[in-house]
């Protein structure tokens, strides 16, 4: 019994409460170019003129978290607010409490999906490192914080955990529920888009096509319609006039800036290294199936991101570290 509670307590210290403190380091602890952020009264104009403006449902929880912070700041924390107010404005601090939440709702998705079908390859101690290691990543790259990335990585994951209980139970409702989330989540972020490329990763099998089996081609279709149609319904309601479609075209600071090519080195250099520690060729193959089928985002990436902002990567780093040690039902036929 004693052993048990021990269980639980480290387990709520580790998945939670030690993940929450790095998280507060790296927006109170840390300076960067990003840092203008601390000193926004407000959620800043280009979240709703730009290419964020699709981003809906972060854009507007914003709104709200940011007025209610100012008000329990005003009416309950009034003997705090010097210090609060030192270190950031109500809408930094709401922006901090937001992300905070579904960086800790990531961290215990996470925690499941290391723990779910790898007890072959990992113990308790092991699953703790990669753990930690995974949170580092999210943590350190949250030197350039926005409204929308913790919201969006949390929906990533439990698609992929979807994804991989659907594979292992074949039971539909995993399935209609990762499809209602690729829906919902294209309104917090594009990057839903690449759990239509993980599905692909574990479902696709070479030898299937070539033997004209195609009906995993068809279950892929109603997930790109659960992206496409709120993705470009969004660029239809909402006036061009005042957002864009991308922010930017950068491609030429990509691969001149050393900042940028830094980023782009860092990212190729963490992939390949999750490469490496897969457990099994077949791993390795649906990780490199992965790589193949988000093409498209690594594009995008490149022509309207900065490899700098690593946080761009950081999905496929996670997915990476993910498939590396899950031990998948159906061995692939690898010939």
């Amino acid at each position: 019994m004693l052993k048990k509670n021990d269980e639980k307590i480290n387990g709520f210290l580790f998945v939670v409460v030690l993940p929450l403190l790095l998280f507060a380091m790296s927006y109170y602890g840390f300076e960067s170019s990003y840092t203008r952020l601390k000193t926004a009264e407000r959620p800043p104009d280009f979240l709703f003129a730009s290419v964020y403006a699709y981003r809906v449902i972060p854009n507007y929880l914003s709104l709200y978290m940011t007025d209610a912070f100012a008000y329990v700041q005003d009416h309950y924390l009034y003997f705090f607010k010097d210090f609060l107010s030192k270190n950031g404005t109500p809408f930094y601090h709401a922006l901090f409490i937001f992300n905070s939440f579904f960086f800790v709702l990531c961290s215990v998705i996470l925690n499941k999906l290391l723990t779910f079908r790898t007890e072959e390859y990992l113990n308790t101690n092991f699953k703790r490192i990669i753990h930690l290691l995974s949170v580092f990543f999210i943590v350190i790259t949250q030197y350039a914080p926005t409204n929308c990335d913790m919201m969006a990585l949390f929906c990533y994951l439990t698609g992929v955990l979807l994804t991989l209980e659907y594979l292992h139970s074949g039971k539909n409702v995993y399935f209609y529920a990762l499809t209602g989330l690729i829906v919902f989540s294209t309104f917090v972020r594009e990057t839903a888009c690449i759990n239509i490329a993980f599905f692909a990763a574990v479902f696709i099998n070479i030898k299937d096509l070539k033997e004209g089996k195609y009906q995993v081609i068809w279950k892929i279709f109603p997930l790109v319609a659960a992206f496409l149609i709120p993705y470009l319904g969004l660029r239809m309601i909402i006036s061009q006039k005042e957002t864009t479609f991308v922010e930017g075209f950068y491609i030429g600071r990509n691969f001149s800036s050393p900042f940028n090519l830094a980023g782009l080195v860092f990212a190729v250099v963490v992939l390949y290294f999750i490469n490496t520690l897969c457990i099994s060729r077949e791993n390795k193959i649906i990780f490199g199936k992965y790589l193949f089928f988000s093409i498209p985002y690594l594009l995008m990436i490149t022509l309207v991101g900065l490899f700098w902002e690593v946080r761009l990567f950081l999905p496929l780093i996670l997915t990476g570290i993910i498939v590396a040690y899950h031990q998948f039902k159906n061995p692939l036929d690898l010939t």
